[in-house]
């Protein structure tokens, strides 16, 4: 049994600037299982669906076609079921200004009907840096700090599946690996976690399975490790002052100096180079390096929009 099943799902909306009645598609036939006892993640540019897709498998939103199953209980049809099997970590931070962290734990502790869990609150204080925090007002929090708890208020029911959705965007270093301690630890006891994130050197360290979409679509789906086998063999890296000309730079994937150009042999390497002396720049800090999840990344988005290309 699938820990989590997304069967042809799709999701359909009113379009905002077609003719009346219209539709477009957040998600077109989604169709991938994840097994128990994964680390998987769920990645795609911004409108790619990854949150549509998230607010299905919690019950927040209905599919317009297709199914989706929590360890075998259908979302909709048994949502009670289905959502006590989840701990979901949403990208907002929502919380309630009237109670303290240990209180509000507690509450969400009785919205399923546990009671008496102080040992497991303790220790998801404990694991999450918040002893120190149990007793303050939740306004009282930093954002990093109500992050922690979110993450605390997703797993103090034990679920056997959990749903991360860009649960480090926008916090510290010290917090991120607190928590990825404690995540990691919880998948190897036995938890699925589901990981959607724009950190994709935390996806390529925690995931052993990936997924990616675009468009509605699911355009890649396998292990990291193969991911990466299939991907443009090296990266050349170099810095650079000076802007490069437009045939080069639509080779390139340049961030502030740093210019990247993926290559396949030495050739390659050699031209690129050569190709940069002969546009009067010079490059600093050369480096040849394998190709990460990022580049894999661009690589399947790039490929996918000249598919489209071609089909149109």
């Amino acid at each position: 049994m699938a820990a989590i099943s997304f069967q042809s799902v799709s999701k359909d909306y009113p379009s905002p600037r077609g003719p009346k009645g219209s539709t477009f598609a957040a998600l077109d036939g989604v169709n991938f299982n994840i097994e128990e006892g994964e680390f998987f993640g769920l990645l795609g540019p911004n409108g790619a669906g990854k949150t549509t897709l998230i607010s299905i498998l919690a019950g927040l939103t209905r599919a317009s076609a297709g199914k989706v199953t929590v360890m075998g209980s259908d979302v909709q049809a048994d949502y009670a079921q289905a959502r006590r099997k989840l701990g979901v970590v949403p990208q907002e931070l929502v919380f309630d200004p009237f109670f303290n962290v240990r209180e509000a734990l507690r509450i969400q502790s009785g919205y399923f009907g546990i009671q008496r869990n102080d040992d497991w609150i303790d220790e998801l204080l404990e694991s999450l840096g918040l002893s120190d925090k149990a007793e303050a007002n939740m306004r009282q929090l930093s954002g990093g700090m109500k992050r922690r708890v979110l993450v605390a208020q997703a797993l103090v029911h034990k679920p056997p599946v959990i749903v991360l959705d860009e649960p480090t965007a926008g916090v510290d270093v010290e917090l991120r690996q607190t928590l990825w301690q404690f995540i990691a630890k919880l998948n190897k006891q036995g938890h699925t976690v589901l990981l959607t994130t724009h950190y994709l050197e935390e996806a390529e360290a925690l995931c052993g399975r990936l997924a990616m979409l675009k468009a509605g679509k699911v355009v890649a789906l396998e292990r990291t490790s193969e991911l990466l086998k299939a991907a443009s063999s090296h990266v050349l890296r170099l810095k650079l002052d000076g802007e490069l000309p437009p045939d080069l730079a639509a080779r390139a994937r340049v961030t502030g100096r740093i210019v990247q150009f993926a290559a396949q042999d030495a050739q390659d390497i050699e031209r690129y180079l050569a190709q940069v002396r002969e546009a009067g720049l010079v490059a600093e800090d050369v480096e040849i390096t394998k190709s990460d999840l990022e580049d894999v990344f661009i690589e399947v988005m790039n490929r996918q929009d000249s598919l489209r290309g071609v089909a149109t």
